[in-house]
């Protein structure tokens, strides 16, 4: 057995199917489904811009999920690891694996900040800072909360120093325990938010 073969053994997988559906939800449904996406939906035509969007998904994001899939599942490394082991001899594919790496990376510092955002306003909302302040008034807190760097990076780097800590317990012991109680979690707050939407909803109409 090579050293490359040993490794792929010794590497920790995910103990049972569900974490692993539940680790890919968490990295395929973010932040935008549920403060952007509805936005959108309204802004451009409402059901139309849904079955447009469920088209394309299902013409382009489908396929491109099970070509990554396949590369992780053939090469069982990082995306660049793994398009480099499995590029044909003297391509260079495996540049495309880098723009994925820097691609994560970019996306790591949004999300981590948008999270750090998230955080912060829990803080406020126990300590009872939104309490008698109207949408404008709160809009205003915002933008004046945005303009404290200190404390934006103060609770990004809680999201950030969260997120290591999970990671470095290991696949199975954090990560896997960790996602299916988020997702579980997300799932109950979503639920909130539909029936929050629809009391909105009958109460204009009313």
């Amino acid at each position: 057995m090579t050293n490359e073969e040993q490794n792929n053994e010794d590497r920790e997988q995910l103990a049972s199917r569900i974490g692993f559906l539940l680790i890919s939800a968490g990295c395929a449904i973010g932040l935008g489904n549920i403060w952007r996406f509805p936005y959108i939906t309204g802004k451009y035509g409402g059901a139309a811009f849904v079955l447009i969007y469920l088209a394309f998904l299902i013409l382009l994001g489908f396929p491109i999920l099970l070509m990554e899939y396949s590369i992780g599942r053939a090469g069982k490394l990082n995306i660049a690891g793994a398009m480099r082991k499995l590029e044909p001899k003297g391509s260079k594919w495996h540049l495309f694996g880098y723009m994925g790496i820097i691609g994560n990376v970019l996306l790591v510092m949004f999300y981590t900040t948008v999270a750090g955002w998230g955080l912060a306003y829990i803080y406020y909302s126990i300590a009872g800072s939104f309490n008698g302040l109207g949408p404008q008034e709160v809009g205003n807190f915002f933008g004046t909360f945005l303009s404290n760097t200190l404390e934006i990076v103060f609770w990004m780097a809680i999201v950030v120093i969260s997120g290591f800590w999970v990671c470095s317990k290991g696949l199975q012991e954090d990560a896997e325990r960790v996602s299916k109680n988020l997702m579980a979690g997300m799932f109950i707050i979503l639920l909130i938010l539909v029936f929050k939407s629809v009391t909105l909803l009958v109460s204009c109409h009313s």
